[in-house]
């Protein structure tokens, strides 16, 4: 069993990281005056309010402590119907609270702002939501209700919003609800039954407005088709906060002739927001060379605990590897890195050109934890691969390697860092006298991702000069792999391997891609309504 990992401080090179739990802000107090009070340069928070940047960092992406989705939930009513038919406001709020209870158990913070039933208070919830910093809003049309009590609202919030016309049971009781008798209370009734009624009547504002918005249609309860959907909608949400608050760390420079991968960095920060660090790896080489022998063992514990390694693989290998590992560790926590992307020749400097050729085992490590690693500086890739990983279903640096017609499958990998918790079986460890294409030798990783449905990932950079997602559901499936110390896995696609790779093709991404386990494309659709991207699926 792998030893516990021991806390990381920025201490090591040369500061600490201070992290203000009130607004999630990251500061840089004055050298050699480690865990005093430090004041958030937004709220002027001190000390009590700090996390020290010396907290373990293992299974802990940075946006996961910090920041939280909030999702903002309103209903709208017409006021004029509460006098006239007694009950029927609260058995509408009794709705809400239905919808309020089921998104507060989707990992999310829900602002809820109840039933909207005029102008002013729509107003009023236009600045509230404003205020409360939300990401998404639902808008739960509960019975008819006026426009203008929905408009104010989503106007001012400037977030997504998804109308909800939820249904409180499968049918009304015709037979039932003609024996009531009385036309008021059945038309109370009715009322409370009529969640499609001003559907239009917003869907027509919002248009006119040029508001985005998107739809989900069924019942409150016995319909997962409907509630499926309103989760994917919060997942994506989800997905989208870590975006925003995604640390990309690039360092060294893009594989020369590679034109493909080439990309424009605002560009990135503009459509999924972020910040772009970059990065020396003179730092990776010094942090390196500081790594003590005590955290080189421990590391060494933790390889022999999460890979198979292969008896070939020399000692000393390895301690380099784990010396790598460390520095890795270092470098990312006093960045407060959540992704990373790589590549550097290193050739004449032979300390930088030792750290790029031990990377790959610290790198998976990093990517098994939720710190995507992606080669070749492949930004736009590990971009894909934080999605990915996001939203749960790992994300491992892929591209295509050949075509087995006899199967009807493609066989796809890479050489670099895998994501090893969603291998299929133990991730192995071999050694390679060459780096294919690359400068060096070292140890490398060879997995296949995990047997079942997977999904594939691209954000593509189109001819317009806007990044687009593009995204294919297929399955890994058993057989021969090439045993060559890369990943490796073997890919069966609804369309057949030949339409598949022509059509992949045909929407012009770059040659790498993001594989990850489960079927998410739908997920995938819906971030990119969120940022308002483009989106393509192959199958």
């Amino acid at each position: 069993m792998a030893t516990e990992p021991q806390p990381i401080c920025a201490v090591a090179v040369g500061q600490t990281i201070g992290f203000c739990r009130l607004s999630g802000c990251r500061a840089w107090p004055r050298p050699n005056i480690p865990q005093k009070a430090m004041a958030c340069p937004t709220r002027g928070t001190e000390s009590s309010q700090w996390l020290p940047g010396c907290a373990p960092v293992y299974n802990t992406p940075l946006q996961t402590l910090i920041y939280t989705t909030r999702v903002g939930l309103f209903g709208v009513g017409l006021q004029a119907y509460w006098p006239q038919f007694p009950g029927l406001e609260e058995r509408l709020r009794g709705y809400l609270r239905q919808v309020a209870e089921r998104l507060g158990a989707m990992q999310v913070e829900v602002v809820d702002l109840g039933l909207i039933d005029t102008p002013e208070k729509a107003l009023e919830a236009g600045h509230r939501f404003r205020q409360a910093d939300v990401d998404l809003i639902f808008l739960y049309v509960t019975t008819y209700a006026l426009s203008s009590t929905v408009l104010p609202v989503v106007r001012r919030a400037r977030v997504p919003v998804i109308v909800l016309s939820l249904a409180p049971a499968a049918a009304i009781d015709y037979a039932a609800f003609n024996r009531m008798g009385d036309r008021t209370r059945m038309t109370g009734e009715f009322l409370a039954w009529c969640q499609a009624c001003s559907v239009p009547e917003i869907a027509n504002v919002f248009q006119r407005c040029r508001i985005p918005f998107r739809q989900v249609t069924g019942m409150l309860d016995d319909d997962p088709a409907a509630w499926n959907e309103i989760e994917d909608w919060v997942s994506a949400a989800r997905v989208s906060t870590v975006m925003e608050h995604n640390r990309l760390g690039v360092m060294g420079h893009y594989y020369g002739g590679m034109l493909d991968i080439y990309t424009d960095l605002t560009l990135q920060c503009a459509t999924f927001g972020g910040h772009i660090e970059m990065i020396e790896v003179e730092e990776l080489a010094a942090l390196r060379a500081a790594a003590g022998d005590s955290e080189i063992q421990r590391r060494l514990a933790e390889f022999a605990a999460t890979f198979d390694v292969q008896p070939d693989c020399p000692p000393e290998d390895l301690a380099q590897a784990a010396r790598t590992s460390v520095a890795l560790d270092r470098l990312v926590e006093a960045h407060g890195l959540t992704a990373l992307a790589y590549f550097y020749s290193g050739a004449g400097n032979p300390a930088n050109q030792d750290a790029i050729g031990s990377i790959i085992l610290g790198n998976s490590l990093l990517t098994a934890r939720g710190i995507p690693v992606a080669g070749e500086l492949e930004i736009k890739n590990v971009q894909a691969m934080k999605i990915m990983d996001a939203f749960g279903a790992g994300g491992s640096f892929t591209e295509f390697y050949a075509m087995d017609f006899r199967d009807d499958l493609v066989l796809m990998g890479h050489d670099g860092p895998g994501h090893v918790a969603i291998a299929q079986g133990k991730t192995k460890v071999r050694p390679l006298s060459v780096y294919h294409g690359k400068v060096g030798r070292g140890l490398s990783v060879e997995m296949s991702v995990k047997h079942g449905p997977v999904t594939l990932l691209s954000v593509a950079e189109a001819a317009h000069g806007k990044l687009k997602l593009l995204a294919a559901e297929g399955e890994s499936v058993p057989g021969p792999i090439l045993e060559i110390g890369n990943t490796n896995s073997r890919y069966r696609f609804p369309i057949g391997a030949r339409r598949f790779v022509t059509e992949w093709a045909a929407h012009g991404p770059a040659h790498h891609c993001a594989a990850g386990v489960g079927h998410i494309a739908a997920k995938i659709e819906k971030l990119a309504s969120l940022l308002e991207m483009e989106f393509s699926r192959v199958c």
